[in-house]
């Protein structure tokens, strides 16, 4: 049986999403009339092809039912309004059901996994490997040689799970993780490899918020948001970057201590995963595994 919102319960929950939103997107605003760029904050709205006015909506999510009037009507997509009462159109999970059960697929399996903290975020380093500087896809530069990057790839290896990391390595680096890993990542494979330590894996629920946000709770979608971004900051930091002008202290990967440093913040990162991934399990319809 639903629960179900007062118009003043759900117009207040509207609000402080919206302003909650706002904290998160008003600088991608900023940036777009400046015409700059930050490679952490604004790759959240590039990578992901999600505005901020899509982030800024908010849905009470499956379950939900609001109570309506003339003046205060809930007319986003997807819901329906019905004798003074708004919720989600029970068409919708019929129309994205084989994607709903796919995802589920893939998050109830990714979920189960043991995690895997010894990529140490190489994939940055992976797809600069042994490349002239005019083909690396970055435009800020390199905070150390292309010798030491080269070294640091050889002398550690390349163990990446994710596909969406891997599909930019390089030729010489992509057999490299073949023979460490024993496998290539690929999107056929994808939900038998990966795991919940990858980082990459655990950005990419927000990716599956935003295909299902009308079904999803509001603050679930900017959880997951936010832990998308602490992902992509330690991605960076980790990277063979200088972002020292955007104030990202970089965690220098080629020594011993930097990689202690980037496991640490790794784990942190998979733990608060784990929990989004089983309310998004849940909210999508599916037990908890």
């Amino acid at each position: 049986m639903n629960s179900v919102l007062s118009i003043s319960q759900w117009r207040e929950d509207q609000a402080a999403h919206k302003a909650r939103a706002g904290a998160l997107t008003g600088g991608r605003r900023e940036r777009r009339k400046s015409g700059t760029r930050e490679p952490v904050a604004d790759f959240m709205f590039e990578y992901y092809p999600y505005t901020p006015t899509k982030l800024e909506r908010w849905f009470p999510g499956t379950g939900v039912t609001l109570e309506v009037d003339a003046d205060h009507e809930f007319d986003l997509p997807n819901y329906v309004s019905t004798d003074g009462q708004s919720e989600l159109d029970t068409a919708y999970r019929d129309k994205h059901r084989n994607r709903i059960e796919s995802t589920l697929e893939l998050l109830i399996n990714t979920q189960s996994r043991e995690e895997v903290f010894n990529c140490f975020g190489l994939h940055e380093w992976a797809m600069v490997y042994k490349v002239d500087r005019q083909q690396i896809r970055h435009a800020d530069p390199l905070r150390v040689s292309q010798q030491q990057v080269n070294s640091l790839v050889d002398e550690v290896g390349l163990r990446c799970t994710h596909i969406d990391a891997f599909r930019f390595f390089t030729e010489g680096a992509a057999p490299q993780n073949a023979n460490q890993l024993n496998i290539i990542p690929t999107r056929e494979n994808q939900k038998e490899v990966e795991q919940p330590g990858c980082l990459h894996a655990n950005m990419d629920l927000y990716k599956h918020c935003m295909w299902f946000q009308p079904m999803l709770p509001g603050a679930l979608v900017l959880d997951s948001f936010e832990l998308a971004r602490d992902a992509r900051a330690l991605d960076m930091q980790a990277s063979p970057y200088d972002l020292s002008r955007y104030g990202y202290v970089s965690i220098k990967m080629e020594e011993k201590t930097g990689r202690a440093t980037y496991v640490a913040r790794q784990r942190q990162i998979a733990e608060g995963a784990q929990t989004l991934r089983s309310r998004l399990i849940e909210a999508l319809g599916a037990p908890h595994s």
